[in-house]
């Protein structure tokens, strides 16, 4: 009886955080949805763990999916602490900021809720149970973001930006059209392969449609190529079954789910994928329809949206050099944005995009796979291997002994969801529901499979009854403990949020510092420096009317600001944004007037720069510094290494300028001014400044804007 309680209550807590999953957030609480969804799976799965914990006890007897995509599984997660574990940086390897979707305790939870899920959901009856629950779970996203494009206002549930059609439930808006193309496939395959009635039959095909017309607002052409080749295949299956020997129902008569039918929604759902791949070169209909195809839905709801990522071989070039540096285990977990700055290729400068920090590549799993080494590189290759040898064996084998469709949509859907994850990164729900459906697919092949499972009792047996009840009990404590400690940080999060959010200076430090006792990390010890770098100046704005006790306050705030980028910086000594904060608040303490402290920022400047070679903004905050010090050569030096990276770059011109001005050369002063405003003509700045260098009047340089004053902490 408790046995069975408990059990349905395991089942339960994992039936929800998988159909949560693409719809759980908080609204009204501006915390971010990926991290939301963190706090559904981590609840989740502790709570599954402890129940099914408790059963156990009650039941004396543990049943395991037999299965090598487990121990491959298991061989990933290995890899993975190894390489955390032998990090620079362990604690950003293996937690990140929140939970991040790198680190190894996410790649954790992700091959444990696979587990779970191959032993929970084990027989046909609970995977219906599950197909269901992720039916309904993709008809609610399909239905709130398509509602969501026209009456964006009405819900943004205080979470949404009032004005973003593209905000959705998902992240970002590729990752919504990935789902949506999932949603599709799921519609398709129970409609095609399930003996449902007609009216359900029906409604699916509905929502196929409204799935499609979802795509085709996203405009994104990965989702039309997956899903057109996943309708293909299941179209050319169909239809060579049509022409095949009907087989009979009970009494040798056909029954209506037995009859052959030519699969006319894989059809259509070919063709019109065919047509958005095409993208035909002339307009539908000259002078009516001027757009193409692909562009007729977006253009009409006035949707844009513009996501960037690193190219397929920008990430393939930065994971060669990782290669170089660190074959065996790789630099880390979760440590892409590093590598990144250290490796980017020199083509990324002729870009805007030259300043952006990109935390990942191309696709999530080369991104996984970019910081861990030979290792972690053969270890995904061996899961992904026998996934998929394990799949092809068991649907050609279902094929010939009557076919287990549940089994096969649970293989396809992963396999959909896996191969969206190495082309794009799509954010944590479709990773997540990708494990998911690869552990109901195992749990269903081992229960159809001959000693496809192992079990142990361990009841009789004292010896056995002892150290299984002593190894349950430690899987209760630790998975208690686990969640414990993870809800902690998820709560510093929600204070950083205020932090960053709150208008004053007071309250923005105690929500800072309540974060920090939470948790801390580089992101929050450079937020807390630079909260005191504002509350500095503007206590010094007030200049001589400044008290006794204020000009006390002033030394607190100096010291707590240089303090806090300081502990960043050992946190992490791998992230040049750290260093980059460091050298801006002693570079912001020069321009106040503390003296001796311009070679510290320079010193903290050049070892940012180390970490990021290839930025040239770095280059010309050391210039702008060295020339503040009186360091006019330094400064010419790193002004032209700027330049060679970043021939365009206006500021560079500007600091020039200002270079040429101080030695006396007002030619090579004016002449650099123009180069900056023909670059920038529309700069108003910057025709005064040339306007007084014309003049031999000369005010105050103009100063570039700091690299650093853009970054958000």
């Amino acid at each position: 009886m408790y046995t069975n309680i408990f059990d349905r209550l395991s089942f339960l807590s994992l039936f929800l955080v998988v159909v949560l999953l693409p719809v759980f957030f908080l609204p009204f609480t501006k915390i971010p949805i990926e991290i939301s969804k963190g706090l559904l799976l981590v609840m989740g799965l502790t709570l599954c763990i402890i129940f099914w914990a408790i059963a156990r006890f009650f039941d004396g007897k543990i049943s395991l999916p037999k299965s090598v995509c487990l121990l491959g599984g298991g061989g990933v997660v290995l890899i993975f602490f190894l390489s955390a574990f032998f990090s620079k940086a362990s604690q950003v390897s293996f937690f990140g900021t929140a939970f991040d979707i790198g680190s190894f305790w996410f790649i954790f939870s992700a091959f444990l809720l696979m587990f779970c899920s191959s032993i929970i959901f084990r027989n046909s009856k609970q995977a219906k149970i599950v197909l269901f629950g992720a039916i309904l779970s993709s008809a609610f996203v399909l239905i709130f973001q398509s509602i969501h494009l026209f009456f964006p206002k009405a819900l943004s549930l205080g979470i949404f930006d009032v004005a973003d059609k593209t905000a959705n439930i998902l992240g970002s808006w590729n990752a919504l059209g990935l789902f949506a193309g999932f949603s599709g496939l799921l519609f398709l395959l129970v409609v095609e392969f399930f003996p449902i009635s007609k009216t359900e039959k029906i409604i699916l095909q509905i929502f196929i449609l409204l799935s499609m017309l979802l795509v085709a607002s996203i405009n994104f052409l990965l989702v039309w190529i997956l899903l057109g080749i996943s309708s293909l295949i299941i179209f050319v299956y169909k239809a060579s079954n049509t022409f095949k020997r009907n087989e009979t129902g009970e009494g040798g008569e056909k029954t209506e789910s037995d009859k052959k039918h030519f699969p006319a929604v894989s059809f259509v759902v070919v063709i019109i994928s065919l047509l958005f791949l095409l993208n035909p070169l002339v307009p539908i209909i000259p002078g009516m329809f001027p757009d193409y195809l692909d562009n007729i839905i977006p253009t009409r709801l006035q949707i844009s949206s513009n996501e960037i990522s690193p190219s397929f071989s920008s990430t393939m070039v930065v994971t060669k050099s990782v290669l170089k540096e660190k074959p065996i285990l790789g630099i880390g977990p979760n440590k892409f944005g590093e590598a990144w700055a250290s490796y980017k290729p020199s083509a990324v400068n002729k870009t805007v995009f030259w300043d952006v920090a990109f935390n990942s590549g191309s696709g999530l799993l080369p991104t996984l796979v970019s910081t861990t080494g030979y290792l972690g590189i053969l270890a995904w290759l061996i899961f992904f291997v026998l996934l998929i040898t394990s799949g092809v064996k068991f649907i050609f084998s279902s094929i010939k002994n009557s076919a287990n469709w549940e089994t096969m949509a649970f293989f396809v859907l992963s396999l959909y969801l896996f191969v969206s994850s190495f082309l794009y990164s799509t954010g944590p729900v479709i990773f997540l529901l990708a494990f998911v459906f690869t552990g109901v697919f195992i749990g269903l092949s081992a229960s159809n499979s001959p000693n496809g499972e192992v079990s142990l009792s361990f009841l009789n047996d004292h010896r056995k009854s002892f150290f299984s009840m002593l190894s349950i009990i430690l899987i209760i404590i630790i998975s208690a403990a686990t969640s414990f400690k993870y809800i902690e940080r998820f709560v510093s999060f929600s204070y950083f949020r205020k932090a960053i959010s709150s208008p004053t200076a007071p309250e923005s430090l105690a929500s800072i510092n309540r974060a920090l006792t939470l948790y801390s990390n580089d992101l929050y010890l450079r937020t807390y420096a630079q909260i005191y770098l504002l509350k500095f100046s503007s206590l010094i704005s007030k200049g001589t009317s400044l008290s006794e006790a204020e000009k006390a306050e002033l030394q607190v705030d100096l010291d707590q600001a240089v303090n806090g980028a300081q502990l960043a910086t050992t946190y992490n000594p791998k992230n040049y944004l750290n260093f980059q904060v460091l050298g801006s608040i002693y570079q912001n303490f020069a321009l106040f007037g503390v003296e001796d402290i311009y070679s510290k920022a320079i010193e903290a400047y050049k070892t940012a720069s180390a970490l990021n070679p290839l930025n040239p903004g770095l280059k010309l905050e050391i210039a702008s510094s060295s020339l503040a010090d009186g360091k006019i050569e330094e400064a010419k030096n790193y002004a032209n290494l700027a330049l060679s990276l970043k021939p365009d770059y206006v500021n560079t011109f500007i600091v020039l300028s200002q270079i040429a001005k101080k030695e006396g050369d007002n030619a090579s002063a004016l002449s650099y001014a123009r180069t900056a405003l023909s670059l920038s003509p529309a700069d108003k700045s910057l025709i005064q400044y040339v306007d007084s260098l014309k003049n031999e009047a000369i005010p105050n340089p103009v100063t570039p804007p700091s690299t650093t004053d853009k970054k958000k902490p």
